[in-house]
């Protein structure tokens, strides 16, 4: 006997509760390192070089495993619970690792493997969540990308709170909370009754996906999105305590405005599912790239202070920076051709993550050709201006009317 209208919806949000919870512990071991990154360069002597790969390690690890994972179908073979669950407890060990202080070439590879654990973990999540939700799945997925920024945020929080006692407590803390998400994934976690038909990645494909002129543009808007997302996530700490209004600050204190912004982008995805299911995907990505293009490139001229003017400008720039990122997936699922849908997500994910490396790669290279931080993001701002093109570009073809009911 199928279930009533009122258990699924009972169901649906009590699985997109705890999905949440399990994914905000999880991710916390993405930025385990980089927020303590001065540490680890004082006691590791680590080279400029060395600390941009910490970071960049758990990205290249991220599109490394997920398209390993599309390309033997893993979400598809294995339960969605128990793949997340086995997935964020190789990510707590791979981070609690860093434990041992090893050389800094392992340390690099223990991020690799991280971030490929955590391509277990998050796009199986926005599968399951999708399982559960046919009406309002842009807000629903946009809670599961809040989610991924506040456990994203959460090691800078930890940082705050431990302000002059032992680096291992926030990296040890971060694999502890990854443990406990594998634990709720697996005890807690069901599959919903929409479920997906097989979507794979088929290399036979993307000549199909690269001709789709709707899906193109969808795509640019992503790769703009992302051009910025985790650069400004990466280093963002850096910057702050390189500004001279952030210099007498505390390193707990510049960890706390860091974590403020990662974590308001929360609010900027929720608003951003909200949004998206009532406006439309066009209209709600154009307005979330244009406010984070503004926030960059006037960021460097509050980079003097005062403190007030540059905590808003991070605060509003981590609010709009991340709060169209559900909306690009759920644009593609909706304007994709159903027989390319899964070789769509895989590609837009693996080259979304890849160009992240290269700007986590940029950033710190620029400081040193400049002369300093001041201006270095100014150079991300091109990523949501062409995003921005692109979507206002596919908001007047015809088929935009796809997306979001017919909300564009």
């Amino acid at each position: 006997m199928s279930a009533s209208p009122q258990g699924v919806a009972a169901g649906a949000t009590t699985t997109l509760s705890l999905l949440c919870l399990a994914v905000v512990a999880s991710m916390t071991g993405w930025f385990s390192a980089t927020s303590v990154t001065p540490e680890l360069v004082r006691l590791w002597s680590l080279s400029p070089s060395d600390t941009a790969w910490m970071t960049n390690g758990v990205q290249i690890g991220f599109v490394s495993g997920a398209l390993l994972s599309s390309f033997v179908n893993l979400p598809d073979i294995v339960r969605l619970n128990r793949l997340m669950a086995v997935s964020a407890f190789l990510a707590a060990l791979a981070n609690a690792a860093l434990l041992l202080e090893p050389s800094p070439g392992i340390a690099i590879l223990c991020r690799i493997a991280t971030g490929m654990a955590l391509a277990g973990v998050y796009p199986p999540a926005m599968k399951l969540t999708a399982t559960w939700f046919m009406r309002g799945r842009g807000l629903a997925l946009g809670a599961v990308i809040a989610a991924l920024t506040t456990g994203s945020s959460l090691p800078h929080l930890m940082r705050a709170a431990t302000g002059g006692l032992d680096w291992r407590l926030v990296v040890a803390g971060a694999s502890l909370a990854t443990g406990i998400g594998a634990l709720i994934f697996l005890l807690f976690v069901r599959e919903g009754p929409y479920p997906f038909s097989r979507a794979v990645f088929r290399l036979g494909q993307i000549g199909s996906v690269i001709r789709d002129r709707n899906l193109l543009l969808v795509n640019l808007g992503y790769f703009g999105h992302m051009w910025e997302l985790y650069a400004m996530w990466a280093w963002l700490l850096t910057y702050l305590a390189m500004s001279p209004v952030g210099q007498p600050l505390s390193p707990s204190a510049g960890s706390a405005l860091t974590f403020a912004a990662i974590a308001a982008g929360a609010v900027g995805c929720i608003a951003g599912g909200l949004l998206s299911d009532r406006y439309g995907r066009t209209a709600t990505t154009v307005g979330m790239m244009t406010v984070s293009c503004l926030c960059a490139l006037v960021i460097g001229f509050a980079f003097d202070g005062p403190l007030w003017l540059l905590g808003t400008i991070v605060i509003i720039w981590g609010i709009s920076i991340v709060g169209d990122s559900a909306q690009f997936s759920a644009a593609a699922t909706e304007i994709a051709d159903s027989r390319y849908v899964g070789t769509a997500l895989s590609l837009q994910m693996a080259i979304g993550f890849a160009l992240t490396v290269v700007a986590i790669w940029l950033m710190p290279r620029l400081a040193e050709w400049l002369g300093g931080w001041q201006w270095c993001f100014l150079f991300l701002a091109p990523g949501p201006l062409i995003g921005t093109l692109a979507m206002l570009r596919l908001r007047h073809r015809p088929e935009s009317a796809k997306l979001a009911g017919g909300k564009r």
